[in-house]
C-alpha cells in the first residue's frame, strides 16, 4: 500500500511545509500564503507509456498553430507581441476602476467581428455589462455574455458556445466545487487558474483573465498564478487623468519591455499610437526643478519630464518623496549630489516627480533627476530645449546608456534644440568609463553637430553636467 502522510499545511509562495496552520510563512515572511495540502497524500507512481501524443522531431512541429492574431487594438497587439496567440493564457491585472473591463470588452467586440468571444463576468450582472456595451459600442452578434461565479456552469457555457476566446473577468470572483476555502483565495484562484489554462491548451482558446491587485500593487493570489499563465499584463493610470498604460511584465510570445497607452474616456478606451508630449508639461519659458529626458519603452522613444522640489524643513528627519521613479535611485542620486557636488540637501525636504503619470525606471533619467534636483536646490532654471541622458554612477562618473541616437533623434523631431549625454554615447560601441575618466575633469568636453539645430554635448562627470547647463 501507499504510504500516506498527515495533513499538513503548506506555503504558496515558496513551498515551506508546517503541520500546523499559521498566518505567516517562516520562510519567505509572507503573510496569508499558508494553504492546507489536504487530509491524506498518497504516493502515486507514474507507469510507462502514460503519454498521450509520441514526441516528434522539433522541425516537424506545425509552427503555424501559435501564430498570433490581431486584436483590433494597436497598442494592445504592441504589448502582446502581435496579438493574441490560440491557447495562450493572459493575466490582466490591475487597480479597481481603472478600465480592465472597458478594455477587455472593446477588443472582444473587435475580435467577435472575425469569429466567437465569451465574455464571463463574475463582479457585475449582465445587465450592467450589456449597458456599458451600449455605451462604447460594442455590441455583436458573436459575442456571448454570461455572468457566473462557478468553474463548472463556466466550462458548460464553453462547451456550448465554442468560443475562440474566453474572457474571465475576473479570476477571484470564481469558485471550484473540488477546492476547500471561499472564492478568490489562495486555494481556489490556483485551483480555478490552472483549470482554466488546461481547458485552454486543450482547445486551442485564447483566454484572459482578469486579475486583482494588492494595496501594494503586486497581483493579489499566489504566486503560482503567474507562473501558470503565459503573459502577464499590467495595467496602470490615474483615476483622475484620461491616459492608461499598459505594461507587459511576463511574455512567452514578445517583449517584456513594450508599453500600450491608452485613453480612457466615456465612450470607451482607445489606444494613442503617438503618445509624444503626454509625459512632457507646455510652459511658455523654463521653470526651476524641470528637466527633460527620452526613455525607451520597447521600441518606442518617449519623451518625459522629471519635476524636483526642495524646500527646508525644521524637521529632524527630512522627506524624500518620489513619485513615477524609483525611490532607490533617487535616494543614491541625492547621495551623489551632496558628497560630490557638496549640495546642502540635509535640512531639506525633497520631492520628484514625473509628469503624466509615467512610471520610469529607465537607468538614463539618472542624469535629468539629478540635474532638476540641482536646479530646485539652486533655483535656477535650465536652459529650454535641453534634454539629458545618462546614468549616475556612484563615483560621480555618467555612464553610456542604450540607443542613444534613436532617443537623440526623436528629441530633435520634437523641437529640442541641445542634449547632454555621457562621454563616448555617440560612438558605434559603448565604452566603460576608466579609472581617469572618473576622475573629475578640468575642461568640459565641447557641443557635436547631431543634426541641424542640435547640438550634443558629451560629459565625463557630473562635474561636467552642470558646468554646461550653468
Amino acid at each position: 500500500m501507499a504510504k500516506t502522510a498527515a495533513a499538513g499545511y503548506r506555503c504558496t509562495e515558496c513551498g515551506w511545509r508546517t503541520l500546523k496552520w499559521v498566518g505567516r510563512c517562516s520562510e519567505c515572511q509572507a503573510w496569508g500564503t499558508v494553504d492546507e495540502e489536504g487530509a491524506a497524500r498518497g504516493v502515486h507512481v507514474v507507469q510507462a507509456g502514460a503519454t498521450s501524443a509520441p514526441a516528434i522531431p522539433i522541425g516537424q512541429v506545425k509552427a503555424e498553430v501559435a501564430i498570433a492574431r490581431t486584436t483590433g487594438i494597436g497598442e494592445l497587439d504592441r504589448v502582446l507581441g502581435g496579438g493574441l496567440v490560440p491557447g495562450a493564457v493572459v493575466l490582466l491585472a490591475g487597480e479597481p476602476g481603472i478600465g480592465k473591463s472597458t478594455l477587455l470588452l472593446e477588443a472582444a467586440a473587435k475580435l467577435a467581428d472575425r469569429e466567437t468571444v465569451l465574455y464571463v463576468t463574475g463582479e457585475e450582472s449582465a445587465s450592467q455589462v450589456r449597458l456599458r456595451a451600449d455605451r462604447i459600442g460594442a455590441l455583436r452578434d458573436r459575442l456571448y455574455l454570461a455572468a457566473e461565479t462557478e468553474l463548472a456552469a463556466l466550462v458548460t457555457h464553453v462547451e456550448k458556445v465554442q468560443p475562440r476566446l474566453l474572457v474571465v473577468d475576473s479570476v477571484q470572483t470564481i469558485g471550484s466545487a473540488q477546492a476547500t476555502g471561499v472564492p478568490g483565495g489562495v486555494t481556489q484562484v490556483r485551483e480555478v487558474a490552472a483549470n482554466l489554462v488546461r481547458l485552454a491548451k486543450e482547445r486551442d482558446m485564447s483566454t484572459v483573465l482578469v486579475g486583482h491587485v494588492t494595496k501594494e500593487g503586486s497581483i493579489a493570489g499566489p504566486r503560482t498564478l503567474e507562473h501558470l499563465v503565459d503573459v502577464v499584463l499590467n495595467f496602470e493610470g490615474d483615476r483622475h487623468s484620461r491616459l492608461r498604460l499598459v505594461r507587459a511584465v511576463k511574455n512567452r510570445f514578445g517583449p517584456t519591455d513594450e508599453v500600450g497607452c491608452f485613453d480612457l474616456h466615456e465612450r470607451g478606451i482607445e489606444g494613442i499610437s503617438d503618445p509624444t508630449g503626454l509625459f512632457v508639461s507646455h510652459r511658455t519659458k523654463p521653470v526651476p526643478g524641470t528637466c527633460v529626458t527620452v526613455t525607451v519603452e520597447g521600441t518606442r522613444p518617449l519623451p518625459a519630464e522629471v519635476q524636483a522640489l526642495v524646500a527646508r524643513t525644521e524637521a529632524q528627519q527630512p522627506r524624500r518623496t518620489s513619485s513615477g521613479l524609483d525611490t532607490y535611485r533617487v535616494q543614491l542620486i541625492l547621495a551623489v549630489l551632496e558628497r560630490r557636488l557638496n549640495a546642502k540637501l540635509g535640512g531639506c525636504d525633497v520631492f520628484t516627480a514625473t509628469v503624466g503619470g509615467i512610471k520610469l525606471a529607465d537607468p538614463a533619467v539618472d542624469l535629468a533627476v539629478m540635474l532638476a534636483v540641482a536646479s530646485a536646490a539652486g533655483d535656477r532654471a535650465l536652459p529650454a530645449g535641453l534634454i539629458a541622458l545618462g546614468e549616475v554612477g556612484l563615483a560621480g562618473e555618467l555612464r553610456p546608456v542604450r540607443d542613444v541616437r534613436r532617443r537623440l533623434t526623436e528629441a530633435a523631431r520634437l523641437g529640442f534644440t541641445r542634449a547632454l549625454v555621457p562621454k563616448g554615447s555617440l560612438d558605434e560601441g559603448t565604452r566603460r568609463p576608466t579609472g581617469r575618466q572618473q576622475q573629475r575633469s578640468l575642461v568640459p568636453v565641447g557641443p557635436t553637430q547631431f543634426a541641424p539645430g542640435f547640438e550634443v554635448v558629451e560629459a565625463e562627470n557630473v562635474w561636467d553636467a552642470l558646468t554646461h547647463v550653468t
